[in-house]
């Protein structure tokens, strides 16, 4: 597994070999001496081609997360929202599947979307701390000022994501 910076602080792709015979595949999904993150809630998504989910984080009890594709493809996307950040408001984007063997570590104070590019997407989040609903804030997928080229002019929201406020509204 290799670790790959990014040209934001402390965001980080991994690569990880994936080894294919005549029964299927082998591929190493995290491991804590490279990734150093105790990663104590786990959460699995679903989605079709065109949903967007996001763009999300919690305000009050930040979690890092640990995304990993294990089925489909998809356009993984996040902007640094820490208020003392030399990048804050740039985001940075990375196709994830299950097929290049790449995840992505994405650090407290980042925002989190990503875009199903296949008829069938599994997303699987590690993160370092629990969901908690009522700290959730959704940022508009579109605003302007993010600047966010996503390939599709209409995805699929939650109804949740239909509601988010303006970046600069954090």
């Amino acid at each position: 597994m290799k670790k790959i910076k990014t040209k934001l602080k402390d965001l980080f792709i991994y690569s990880g070999k994936i080894f294919y015979d005549q029964r299927g595949f082998l591929r190493e999904a995290y491991k804590k001496k490279i990734i150093k993150k105790n990663l104590i809630f786990a959460i699995i998504s679903k989605s079709k081609k065109n949903v967007l989910r996001g763009l999300h984080m919690q305000k009050k009890n930040p979690q890092d997360k640990y995304i990993l594709v294990l089925k489909g493809k998809i356009l993984d996307v996040v902007v640094d929202a820490r208020k003392n950040s030399k990048t804050y408001g740039k985001h940075y984007k990375v196709v994830l599947s299950d097929k290049n063997g790449k995840s992505f570590f994405i650090p407290k104070g980042f925002l989190h979307g990503f875009l199903g590019l296949e008829k069938e997407n599994i997303v699987l989040y590690g993160c370092t701390n629990y969901r908690n609903q009522k700290s959730e804030i959704t940022v508009n997928w579109n605003d302007k000022k993010l600047k966010i080229k996503w390939p599709v002019k209409k995805p699929i929201l939650s109804k949740k994501d239909k509601k988010g406020i303006k970046f600069s509204e954090l």
